[in-house]
């Protein structure tokens, strides 16, 4: 496994080892060792899987109380993967990094606790699998706008993404509860 660190200190960028021939690949996308020996030793507990159609934007979402570490991959299709930090008390709060994770370039992102997430569907549709350290909450849920100008995500956008109504409507980062 290939680590790539980003420039918010604690996201990662993950290149698995794919063995492929004509007939395919294979490829192992978690194993509690490998990830114990890079520093990871995560307990996960939910696994889930999105499919979103091309334009549409999923986040920025997060978890208080309860955060939530997430593994995130592309097993189809193409996105642009975004973590924010949202903890107060770090000297990167309101920091971004953003990555394109597709089926092609087989890469995952560790976003960790105290971390909020996005993504943008790139191409026409898109899996997106992830798991999580934590279950999910809803009490605890909470979300940021997308276009929050203090955070300023430079989303690879033409015209105005596809939102949830409930992502329509997300406070900014200013009004926002975040992490201390």
């Amino acid at each position: 496994m290939n680590v790539i660190q980003t420039t918010l200190p604690g996201v990662l960028l993950l290149e698995p080892r794919v063995f492929g021939d004509a007939r395919g690949f294979f490829m192992e996308s978690w194993n509690r060792l490998t990830f114990a020996e890079l520093g990871l030793d995560l307990d996960f507990v939910q696994d889930n899987h999105s499919r979103s159609a091309g334009g549409v934007l999923r986040g920025l979402h997060y978890q208080l109380n309860e955060p939530q570490g997430k593994l995130v991959r592309v097993v189809s299709g193409a996105v642009f993967d975004v973590a924010v930090d949202l903890r107060r008390s770090s000297p990167h709060f309101g920091q971004w990094v953003g990555q394109e994770l597709s089926a092609d370039n087989q890469r995952m992102m560790w976003v960790p606790p105290g971390f909020g997430h996005g993504f943008l569907v790139l191409s026409e549709s898109a899996d997106f699998l992830y798991k999580t350290t934590a279950y999910y909450a809803p009490q605890w849920d909470r979300g940021i706008r997308w276009d929050d100008p203090d955070i300023n995500v430079k989303w690879p956008l033409d015209g105005a993404p596809a939102l949830s109504a409930k992502d329509a409507v997300l406070p900014l980062l200013k009004d926002a509860e975040t992490y201390e």
